[in-house]
């Protein structure tokens, strides 16, 4: 159980610093320098970015159903969260099963709702 856990906390920290390289390339190919306040070269601008994410403040208008739009981001991570285990590293599968492209599609196709239930909320 622990190597799940660890194996998912090393995927997101992953994506948020895939997340800075695209930013420093897109930066590159619009002659520009691309994010490099935080820390040497930006390096720690995925850090900077994930507390400003944290800091925000939730606006919930008085007629929207408060439950739904609470969980339905919850919601969200968690369809991702199931996508990554269907995907095999080095032989090693989280989620071992005949049937993981069927899965996959299904799981993917579940996170439509997600976006619709937060905009009906």
């Amino acid at each position: 159980m622990l190597n799940i856990i660890l194996s998912m906390i090393c995927i997101l920290i992953s994506v948020a610093f895939y997340t800075i390289l695209e930013r420093k390339i897109l930066g590159y190919i619009q002659i520009r320098k691309g994010p490099n306040k935080v820390g040497f070269m930006g390096i720690l601008q995925p850090i900077s970015d994930a507390i400003k994410l944290f800091n925000k403040h939730l606006i919930n208008p008085d007629i929207s159903n408060f439950f739904i739009s609470f969980i339905t981001p919850s919601v969200s991570l968690l369809l991702a969260m199931m996508i990554i285990a269907l995907i095999p590293f080095n032989n090693f599968c989280l989620f071992d099963n005949k049937h993981n492209i069927l899965s996959f599609f299904i799981i993917s196709s579940l996170s439509v709702y997600s976006i619709l239930m937060i905009g009906w909320s």
